[in-house]
């Protein structure tokens, strides 16, 4: 079925986003993995895995649509140089994640694809829930301090 160019333009730009995110989330998992903090370490790559998950449907959409996947395009990567930093670097970039995502239902909605919009809404949906469990251990940075929080994640 051949799709629209414009949303298979931007199912790209959304490709990229999550590229990015695996790699952005790679790196800070291992960052974790190397300072002992096992449990964060598997939190951040479970989050890493679910945006590979994302990244495999959009691709099956865009050759469903007749495109081209572009893989080799990533976004800036911002990496953290310590936890606190890469729980806001990972935040801003759910936050991006949240309102392309949104943007691009409008557009599927407004092109009456409404599969190709079914299936930014489950992406949409996992991309909520990870800003909130991002959320969720900033608070309890904040609550605890990072010498206390740091010490529930080793292991």
């Amino acid at each position: 079925m051949k799709g629209d160019p414009k949303l298979i333009a931007t199912l790209n730009s959304l490709l990229a986003d999550e590229l990015t995110a695996i790699n952005q989330y790679m790196v800070h998992s291992e960052m974790c993995d190397n300072w002992g903090y096992g449990k964060l370490h598997k939190d951040i790559e479970a989050r890493a895995i679910s945006e590979m998950k994302h990244a495999e449907k959009l691709i099956g959409r865009i050759l469903f649509l007749e495109g081209l996947p572009v893989v080799s395009d990533l976004k800036k990567i911002f990496i953290g140089a310590d936890v606190p930093k890469m729980f806001a670097n990972d935040h801003k970039a759910e936050e991006g994640a949240i309102k392309s995502y949104n943007q691009a239902i409008v557009q599927a909605g407004d092109l009456k694809d409404y599969a190709t919009r079914e299936i930014l809404e489950s992406i949409l949906k996992d991309e909520d829930g990870h800003i909130d469990a991002i959320e969720e251990t900033q608070d309890q940075i904040g609550q605890m301090g990072l010498a206390i929080f740091l010490t529930t994640r080793v292991g």
